[in-house]
C-alpha cells in the first residue's frame, strides 16, 4: 500500500531528443544529451542570412502526481470500516506458523524387504 500511494503522490519529467525522426536519448529526471548536430546561431548581418530549418527538436513531458491524499479513516462509512479491519485481521493471520512441526510418519517403520528388486529385475547404476 505504501508503494501505491509513493507512486501515486510522485510526479517525473521525461525528455527526448530527437535527430530527424529518429530517437537519439531519453533522460528521466534530467535533461535528454544532444547529438550534437544543431544549427548554430545566425549572424547579425542582415546580407548575409541562411535559413535552414533546424533538423533537431527536444520534447518534454511531464507527468504530475496526485496531491490530494484522503488519509482519515473516519471519513468512510461503517461497512467499509468493517470490511478493511476484517481483511487487515485475516491478512495478518494468514501467514502463522506452526507452533510445532509435525512429522506424520514419525513412528512408523519402513517394510520389511522380502526380496532384493534390483537384483530380481537385473538394474543397476553404473
Amino acid at each position: 500500500m505504501a508503494f501505491v500511494v509513493l507512486f501515486s503522490t510522485m510526479s517525473f519529467t521525461v525528455s527526448e531528443h530527437y535527430c530527424g525522426h529518429q530517437l537519439v536519448d531519453i533522460g528521466v529526471f534530467s535533461k535528454a544529451e544532444s547529438c550534437g548536430m544543431e544549427m548554430q546561431k545566425p549572424s547579425t548581418t542582415k546580407d548575409c542570412e541562411i535559413k535552414k530549418s533546424d533538423c533537431c527538436k527536444d520534447e518534454v513531458k511531464q507527468f504530475k502526481g496526485q496531491n490530494e491524499l484522503n488519509t482519515a479513516f473516519s471519513n468512510l462509512n461503517f461497512e467499509q470500516q468493517v470490511f478493511i479491519t476484517s481483511f487487515t485481521y485475516t491478512y495478518i493471520n494468514l501467514f502463522e506458523g506452526l507452533a510445532v512441526s509435525i512429522i506424520p510418519f514419525k513412528y512408523y517403520t519402513p517394510p520389511l524387504l522380502v526380496t532384493d528388486i534390483l537384483v530380481l529385475d537385473q538394474t543397476f547404476l553404473i
